[in-house]
């Protein structure tokens, strides 16, 4: 009897490339597919995995890996897709030998992302077959096809994966690994060398691999035709087939595995059959438009959301709409009344004492992307451009171009990032900033070092080895000054008034100045010291700790006292005392031990 077990999306990703046999796996930390390579690291010693700088370099490795002969994957969220687009649409010309994944993690309704982007279309782009799986069962039999397809028909292949089945859990059925090993690597520039002339006869190449794989696609066994004896025909993929048949079990449907290319020959033929052809898919019209281009009829995005994720009610009230069901039966949660939480720091968080100094200093600051985001949001409100990662030094250097032909050369400006965005892609940003500026301006980034890519779960740093010992020793401050830069300072930020001193100086002066905040991680490291506690006698109820938004501070009713006073949570407290730095009346003391 075969062995079974309930894994999520991205835990079947990482068993299916174990069972192929896959030899490197590499990755850049981003929801919503970090549990692929931690899954790697934790269950399946046979891989080499890594998360990487970022993800070019994460799929440059990948390709190396590749081209001498391991199965490959390469795994990062959508946006990430755009920072390796550079080599991968170079690589997507070259035929490859050993089977090569790329796996992105697309986000419909951004629950954890900045946008939207379908990845499906930047797949068609690159000329990369694309495997679109509904659950976990088809997340792990998809990375072992779409490997085998790999090596048949020489072509780096995409998986594209949303939120919602990365994270849901369903049974899947587990096999034997089989090992692979490609062929050892033997210099070809023909095949590995993308330049002129080799790389015209690749234009070839990869037009006619596509078309080869559409012939394939009429007959791929994960390409599924499930008939009820309707007149009309649904296609869809990925969770959108098991939502519309939660909505609609008694209507034929036809599940695409592979949504590029299509089958269209056997499209073609089934449109013959069926009254209408509706095509349910989340964000864009990507199967429709395709359909549409070989001059299939169908209809689909006039009656389904173009944003968001297709839930079952979504789809009932598109299907309404096409008359194929007559009422609605489900209900429209969206109704429900829930409280309302906004995301924030974490208890402890490094980061907050930061973003109360700039708000008090009443600056203007540039944000990047990473746990401190949410500096954008109440209460702190601080952020007035977040982009992409490592965009702070770009921005931050052309906003201070333009406020100084505006005559505001006397206004500070801010940007932040931190120790992950850093090394992702703020090398290139800090090394342009020094570039070409007269060292007259006045501009001051903050380097929040928490010594961890806090936000996706506390992956390692190039700055993490003084923590843990993880990796060679890479030093923020010394590749800083290495680059040029003299006015650079480390500042304890829970040492309150000390980091007010430094930042708020650092603003006035003119040149470039680097602030480096030196606290790690709570949540990461498990920091934890002796809580802080409110003596109500002495709180005048201002609410000045409260505005520090940490998680322990609420404010109650003492007995005893009429107005309401602050109070901690002593479970929650970490231990890092801003909440007493800050309080006007010296009303918040470390909490004494019992003894």
């Amino acid at each position: 009897m075969s062995k079974k077990e309930i894994l999520s999306g991205n835990q079947s990703i990482a068993r299916g490339f174990y069972e192929a046999g896959g030899g490197v796996a590499t990755a850049y930390p981003g929801s919503p597919t970090v549990e692929v390579i931690e899954t790697m690291k934790e269950y399946h010693e046979d891989i080499y995995s890594e998360f990487s700088m970022n993800e070019k370099v994460a799929l440059e490795v990948g390709i190396g890996a590749c081209y001498g002969g391991l199965r490959t994957m390469v795994t990062m969220k959508h946006v990430g897709v755009n920072i390796c687009m550079d080599p991968l649409m170079s690589f997507t010309q070259s035929p490859v030998d050993a089977g090569f994944m790329l796996v992105t993690g697309d986000d419909p309704g951004m629950a954890s992302s900045q946008n939207e982007q379908d990845n499906r279309i930047l797949g068609k782009f690159a000329n990369m077959p694309i495997f679109d799986p509904s659950d976990s069962q088809d997340a792990k039999d998809f990375v072992i096809k779409g490997l085998e397809l790999s090596e048949e028909y020489k072509t780096p292949v995409m998986l594209r994966i949303t939120s919602r089945i990365c994270h849901a859990r369903s049974t899947v059925e587990l096999g034997e690994r089989e090992e692979h090993m490609g062929p050892k690597f033997e210099p070809d520039p023909s095949k590995y060398c993308m330049l002129p002339p080799h790389t015209f006869k690749h234009q070839y190449t990869m037009k006619e691999r596509i078309e080869k794989l559409q012939e394939r696609a009429n007959d791929l066994e994960i390409n599924k035709l499930e008939e009820k004896g309707s007149d009309v025909l649904v296609i869809t993929s990925g969770i959108c087939y098991y939502n519309f048949k939660e909505v609609c079990p008694d209507v034929d449907v036809f599940k695409l595995g592979m949504v590029y290319p299509l089958p269209i020959d056997k499209i073609k033929k089934l449109s013959e059959k069926y009254s209408k052809i509706i095509v349910i898919e989340e964000m864009m019209p990507f199967i429709e438009n395709e359909l549409k281009l070989h001059g299939i009829d169908c209809v689909g995005k006039e009656f389904f959301s173009f944003t968001g994720e297709l839930h079952s009610e979504v789809i009932e009230e598109g299907l309404v709409k096409l008359g194929v069901i007559k009422e609605r039966q489900l209900k429209d949660t969206s109704k429900d009344d829930t409280t309302a939480r906004g995301p924030l720091f974490c208890a402890g968080c490094p980061h907050r004492p930061v973003f109360d100094i700039l708000k008090k200093a009443k600056v203007n600051v540039i944000g990047d992307i990473g746990c401190y985001t949410m500096g954008l949001l109440y209460p702190w409100e601080v952020l007035n451009a977040n982009i992409s990662m490592g965009s702070s030094l770009g921005i931050i250097k052309g906003m201070r171009l333009a406020m100084d032909k505006q005559g505001d050369d006397q206004k500070p400006i801010v940007g932040v990032i931190g120790d992950g965005t850093f090394f992702h892609s703020g090398l290139p940003g800090f090394a342009n900033l020094k570039y070409q500026l007269t060292g007259e301006e006045n501009i001051t980034m903050i380097v929040l070092d928490n010594a961890t890519t806090a936000m996706t779960g506390g992956q390692p740093t190039g700055e993490s080895y003084h923590m843990d010992n993880m990796g060679q020793d890479m030093s923020v401050e010394d590749i800083i000054r290495t680059m040029g830069y003299d006015d650079i300072q480390r500042v304890d930020q829970f040492n309150y008034k000390e980091a007010k001193k430094a930042i708020v100086d650092a603003t006035k002066r003119k040149g470039v100045s680097v602030i480096i905040t030196t606290r790690p991680c709570a949540l990461r490291y498990k920091i934890k010291e002796t809580p802080f506690e409110v003596d109500p006698s002495i709180c005048i109820g201002c609410k000045t700790c409260i505005k520090t938004n940490c998680p322990p501070l609420r404010m109650k009713k003492y007995e005893g006292f009429d107005k309401e006073k602050s109070s901690i949570d002593p479970n929650q407290c970490v231990g890092c005392g801003i909440c007493a730095q800050v309080c006007p009346v010296g009303a918040i003391k470390r909490k004494k031990e019992s003894k």
